[in-house]
This record gives C-alpha cells, structure tokens and sequence, in this order.
C-alpha cells in the first residue's frame, strides 16, 4: 500500500498559512469533499488540537465525528517531546532510531510508556466516559489532527483503527513534516494535507498565524458545542 497525496502546492514549504484551526478545517474538508455523500464515512478527532479541526470537517462534511485517544511517550528530560506513542486500546509505537539516539534506559523506556497509558485511560474517562467506540468495520476512517511532526502519533493511531477492519483509512492534516508523510504513506489508502514541509527542523505551531496550546477543556467546550 502507498498512499494517495492530497496537498495544497502553493503551500508548499511555507508559513502562517492558516489564521487558526477552525480555518484549516475548512479548506481541510474543501479536500475532503467527495467524502461527504458517504454513509459510511466518520471523522475520528485526536484530542486536543484536532477537535477544533475535525469540528469543522464533519460540520462542512455533514458526517458524524467521534474521538479517539493517543499519547505520545514522553522523552524523560524533554515532555514536550516524544519517542514514541500509545493509543486507546494499548498500541505502542516506538521511533527505534531515536530510543537509541537518545540511550534511554529500558527502565526509562517503560516508565514513560506507563505514564502515557495513564494518561491515556484519564483522558478516554474525560471524553468518552461509558461511551464505546462506534463500530468502525468498513468505515471510511477519516483521523484527524492538527498536525504532524514525528509521524509517530498519527501512526500508532492508524494501526490501531486497522485493527477494526476499515474499509478505507484517510489521515487529514493541516500540515505536516514530510518525513512524516512518509512515514504514514505505506500506511494508509490516502493523506490530505495542505502544508507540507521539509528541513532540519519542523513545528506545528509554525503554519499558524495564531497558535495557542489548546487544553482539554478548550477541546471539550467545542467538542459539546460550546465553543466556536
């Protein structure tokens, strides 16, 4: 499998492209159009920066949206950073070059992989409470966030919604590193992403004109309804 690419060229390589999320949504589900006359279609938002994004896909799109839960394994000495990711149902994905990059210790390696899936858990209680997932079996998965750096998070997400036996997985993005796209490309049936970027250094934060850290309240709020 290789995927299908979906970008925007005259983006190519910049910045400050989009004037926020709920933007990037827009001319997301512009792409993402030909999906909206499918019964079997579901956005899957990964919290917390891709609910304002899939929000509005699944609006513009009139298809139903859920929300799925992964975390990055946090670096011991940098969390903001990661080596790696675990989702909902206790996939892990690990960047091997990096662990090893990085020396850490199995000791640390495990530890932070606990932590994520703590954290994990809290969060599914947070946003789905007793809620299940919604049968996904020959669904056309559209996984959504607002953006990729590493890849590793999107990847480990895909790999778990595989699991369900989709008829199709799209992975829609505002932007992303290209190492990223390449990572996912073998992947997925198709990557819809507006902003891509190569380079020795890549931020997500980069291709907005206002960034901010959204919290899991602020997701939330516009995932009920109560926010833009």
């Amino acid at each position: 499998m290789v995927a299908k690419i979906v970008e925007e060229p005259t983006l190519r390589e910049r910045v400050q492209v989009f004037r926020d999320r709920f933007q990037a949504g827009k001319l997301l589900a512009e792409k993402l159009r030909e999906y909206c006359q499918e019964k079997n279609a579901i956005v899957l938002a990964i919290p917390a920066g891709g609910i304002p994004v899939g929000n509005v896909i699944a609006k513009e799109l009139a298809v139903p949206m859920d929300v799925v839960i992964v975390r990055k394994t946090q670096i011991p000495w940098n969390t903001e950073a990661g080596f790696g990711a675990v989702t909902w149902d206790g996939e892990t994905i690990l960047n091997e070059p990096l662990v090893e990059q990085l020396g850490l210790t199995n000791e640390e390696i495990e530890e932070s992989i606990s932590k994520a899936k703590r954290n994990v858990q809290e969060r599914l209680r947070k946003f789905r409470g007793d809620k299940c997932l919604p049968q996904l079996r020959d669904k056309i998965i559209i996984l959504v966030d607002d953006g990729l750096a590493s890849g590793f998070t999107m990847l480990a997400a895909v790999r778990s919604a595989r699991k369900s036996q989709p008829k199709k997985i799209i992975v829609a993005v505002p932007t992303a590193s290209l190492g990223a796209v390449e990572l996912l490309m073998p992947e997925v049936d198709e990557i819809v992403c507006l902003n891509i970027r190569s380079g020795p250094s890549f931020a997500v934060a980069a291709a907005y004109e206002n960034w901010y850290d959204l919290t899991d309240e602020d997701a939330l709020r516009i995932l009920f309804g109560k926010g833009k």
